[in-house]
């Protein structure tokens, strides 16, 4: 069970919020999300070099820190709270997961010292045209010739598809589910970023006409790596969402303190009162179930897809909640566009669809324990 983090647990996460209070303010995430690439180069390569972010939870025999779920999902909270503009949960969350998970040895000495490092972006082309987050969704071919494996159809959704070198693509092969590795500059390749509620948030559709695609782990073998990618990646969210809720509420209780109207502070009005103690359980009880999900992750236990779907579910609704309620707080100037509420509800909104929505996460844990 969980327990209280650990000292240097603790200091890890002041080490990085003080440092998106720095490079991530509100002023930075309004000018990286106006830009087709969406984050800050520089900020990228310090992340990693010098903080070692990118390369936290990846193991020490391919160029990471060796830490865990935990301190990773410390991370994801902090960023989360700031918004950060960068392809970190691609990059981290989805590819590096993909390539530990894969058992392909040549494949993780090939790709993630330089995700350590910073000097690869990566992302995972999962979803097509229906949306679908499930094994059904996966029709995109891969066919094999003389020369290799080539990819053929469209991925859509794809997080970070305009900007990532690396893609690596589930399709379809006569064994089944297969994963591929495609470099983004060869031939064949079409990306076109998509128009998307939260700017914040970088999507894409990723088409592939013959492109050459390296095979990744066995042949069929990709929906069994994938549907572990995915619990790991519903946690990793959740601790994220978690983050985000946490400064919306935030910013409301700030400004239920400075706010006066009628001559007196809008905090002291009764009904206010009770609408921010509602969010602030719905915020604390988020953080209970990511962190009880964290944990799962960290021990890799049996616990872990039904932690995974739970947190998911309830931390995409009490975002929504916090954040819906920060605007409500502001009254008629949290809908402008000067007041940065909306950049949280277009996150918590787009983090609610992503990897799934609430009731698909309901349903699975309800399959998962057995109801």
């Amino acid at each position: 069970m969980f327990g209280a983090f650990t000292e240097a647990q603790e200091q890890l996460r002041e080490l990085v919020r003080d440092y998106l209070r720095d490079k991530s303010p509100e002023s930075a995430v309004r000018s990286l999300m106006a830009t087709d690439e969406g984050y800050d180069p520089a900020v990228w390569t310090q992340m990693a070099r010098e903080i070692g972010l990118q390369g936290l939870a990846i193991p020490e025999a391919y160029g990471g820190q060796g830490a865990g779920w935990t301190e990773l999902g410390i991370v994801l909270e902090e960023m989360g709270r700031a918004l950060l503009c960068a392809p970190f949960f691609s990059t981290v969350v989805l590819a590096a997961t993909t390539l530990l998970e894969s058992g392909d040895e040549e494949a993780k000495r090939q790709y993630l010292p330089a995700i350590a490092d910073g000097s690869l972006i990566a992302t995972v082309a999962l979803t097509e045209e229906a949306g679908r987050w499930d094994a059904d969704g996966v029709t995109l071919p891969a066919t094999h010739t003389p020369e290799g494996w080539t990819l053929s159809g469209a991925k859509h959704f794809v997080l970070d598809g305009a900007t990532a070198q690396l893609i690596i693509v589930p399709a379809r092969t006569a064994g089944g589910i297969s994963l591929f590795a495609v470099d983004a500059t060869s031939p064949g390749v079409a990306r076109t970023p998509s128009i998307t509620l939260d700017e914040t948030r970088k999507l894409a559709v990723v088409e592939f006409d013959g492109t050459p695609a390296r095979l990744i782990g066995a042949e069929g073998g990709g929906w069994d790596v994938l549907r572990r990618v995915l619990d790991f990646a519903a946690v990793a969210l959740a601790a994220e969402q978690a983050g985000g809720a946490q400064a919306a509420l935030d910013m409301s209780v700030s400004y239920l303190k400075t706010r006066v109207q009628f001559g007196q502070l809008i905090g002291a009005f009764q009904a206010l009162k009770h609408m921010a103690a509602d969010v602030l359980i719905e915020v604390e009880s988020a953080r209970s179930a990511a962190y009880y999900a964290l944990n799962a992750a960290a021990e890799d236990n049996d616990e872990l897809p039904a932690a995974a779907a739970l947190a998911k579910a309830y931390c995409s609704e009490a975002f929504v909640t916090a954040a819906h309620q920060n605007i409500q707080f502001h009254g008629g100037m949290g809908f402008t566009w000067e007041v940065p509420a909306h950049l949280y509800f277009k996150r918590a909104r787009s983090s609610e669809l992503f990897l799934g929505d609430p009731f698909a996460h309901r349903e699975a844990l309800a399959q998962r324990i057995g109801i």
